[in-house]
């Protein structure tokens, strides 16, 4: 389960010539990432400030995600049903994800960074049958669970106590894993992304995504696994880069994963957990890599055989600066919730391109394509398009079937994404085909930002966009139209009111009151005369 499926020591052409994809028809991610590997080999190290690092094995995630697959069987969850994932990242988020697996069941990640409105919708939206909290977060869904009648299962101390407790169940349950029922095109998870238009929608994903993620993530790791890797990303589990850049195909690989502390990025603690639990491979977003830059933290030398970055540019700058203090040559890659890790570099295959986006991986048809779907020629400018059918790319939006329709053209899948190739295939980001923003790899939908405020009784209307900004890349900024004074003090409350609803990373950094928004003739906000 563990062989690479790339030649190794190749050509890029010689790469993408041989690959084919080898998928088995039945297939079940939950097995493969724990029961398939060694008992006694490290599966997960959670990170302790302490220095209290603590190791589990392969055996004990078989183990105790059988055990949850069996409790979640026996609280009466059929095969498809949701079962959400509210954790930061440790060992217990592992075993629900791989639980959840193991049952048939679907998996829904959410950030422990959202707030009730966004853990209302995506909870209702889904449909989700129950969620696995941790203690500190049950008060926050409490009544969110309650009124949509989803069972709640409490990590750790939970403040409410009237909850089903994870101990319990898995203590209660048998650890045999229950019989398979799925196969590679079942469904495993959704993760929501924020679109353009309406609320977030729930990109579904089948078991065979992890096979689609495999080439990108063994290439830009350098022929990963080797002996003696580790991996750790700061990014959240929650989200397609934390689940799919890292957990999973890390596990799958039969290699173990570090889990940090949920908290706000720190350079020298990152330092710390690569130091401390012996990390080879990272994954950390553009934003905290220039954070680092910013803070002059130095790894010793050897520490780090690879790293990956993804989300947006890192420009030579950053690259330079992370050769010579991590001692790594980033590898950046590209995707998107709904097609992830489709481009990229891969240092010991083909030269990285400072501000190219890299090439397609292996098994993956990227092109660059006008309105009509057709390819466009090397220079010229059109947006980046995926031919499907491809493992990487998702089975649908949840109960989206006319907002699925439009992300195709024929075959091709649209990222939304422009971009233009030259004449040896690197790909180079020229903006996006809509108005999403992207903050610290984080990709904000304006048009729920927008919906949060308009509730807010001082506002009349609202339009958000991005603004540039040189470290998180993008800035979210809130033009509004207030019922009254706007003034310092009520573009504090609405920031705060949009980092209580939605989630700490979506409220708008810069909020500008005027007189009148912008409009189109038909009455739609020119958000392009406000950016400029």
């Amino acid at each position: 389960m563990t062989a690479p499926i790339v030649p190794v020591r190749a050509s890029y052409n010689d790469v993408v010539d041989a690959f084919a994809w080898l998928i088995p028809e039945a297939f079940n991610i939950g097995v493969a990432c724990s029961d398939a590997q060694p008992a006694a080999d490290t599966a997960v190290i959670e990170f302790d400030p302490a220095g209290q690092h603590r190791s589990h094995t392969f055996g004990a995630l078989a183990d105790s995600s059988s055990r949850l697959a069996n409790a979640l069987l026996g609280l009466g969850l059929e095969t498809g049903d949701r079962v959400a994932i509210l954790l930061p990242q440790s060992f217990a988020a592992a075993v629900a994800h791989l639980g959840i697996y193991k049952a048939s069941l679907v998996a829904l990640p959410l950030s422990p960074l959202f707030g009730p409105e966004a853990l209302q919708h995506r909870l209702a939206d889904s449909g989700a049958r129950a969620i696995v909290v941790s203690g500190d977060l049950v008060d926050t869904v409490a009544a969110i669970a309650g009124a949509l009648d989803i069972v709640v299962i409490a990590h750790g101390d939970d403040p409410v106590g009237a909850h089903r407790h994870l101990a319990d169940l898995l203590a209660a349950a048998s650890g045999s894993c229950p019989p398979q029922t799925t196969t590679a095109e079942s469904a495993a998870f959704v993760i929501y992304t924020s679109g353009t238009t309406g609320a977030p929608k729930g990109a579904l994903h089948a078991h065979r995504s992890l096979f689609g993620h495999l080439p990108g993530f063994e290439l830009s790791h350098s022929y990963f696994p080797q002996p003696g890797d580790a991996f750790w990303t700061p990014a959240d589990w929650a989200w397609i880069g934390g689940l799919m850049d890292a957990l999973l195909p890390t596990l799958y690989l039969g290699r173990p994963i570090v889990a940090g502390p949920r908290a706000r990025f720190d350079p020298e603690l990152a330092v710390r957990i690569i130091v401390e639990t012996g990390v080879r491979n990272v994954f950390i977003p553009p934003t905290a890599l220039r954070l680092m830059k910013a803070a002059g933290v130095l790894l010793p030398p050897g520490t780090l055989r690879t790293a990956m970055s993804g989300g947006e540019a890192l420009g030579a700058d950053t690259l330079e600066w992370a050769h010579a203090s991590l001692g790594v040559t980033i590898a950046e890659i590209y995707g998107q919730t709904e097609a992830n890790y489709l481009v990229g570099n891969a240092p010991d295959l083909w030269d990285v391109r400072p501000g190219s986006m890299g090439r397609p991986y292996p098994g993956h048809t990227v092109a660059v394509l006008d309105e009509q779907g057709e390819r466009l020629a090397p220079g010229e400018v059109g947006e980046i398009g995926l031919l499907t059918p491809d493992p990487v790319a998702f089975l649908g939006y949840w109960n989206a079937d006319e907002a699925t329709a439009q992300k195709f053209t024929g075959a091709w899948l649209r990222t939304g994404d422009l971009a233009t190739c030259d004449d040896d295939g690197y790909l180079w980001f020229k903006g996006r085909a809509d108005d999403l923003i992207i903050s610290s790899g984080y990709r904000i939908s304006p048009v729920e930002i927008e919906q949060c405020l308009s509730r807010h009784p001082a506002v009349a209307t609202v339009a958000v966009v991005g603004v540039p900004d040189a470290l998180r890349g993008q800035l979210v900024k809130a033009f509004v139209v207030p019922i009254g004074v706007g003034d310092a003090t009520l573009a504090k409350e609405l920031q705060d009111f949009v980092r209580r609803q939605l989630a700490a990373y979506e409220f708008p950094r810069e909020i500008e009151f005027v007189h009148e928004l912008p409009l189109t003739v038909t009455g739609k906000i020119r958000r392009g005369a406000l950016r400029s």
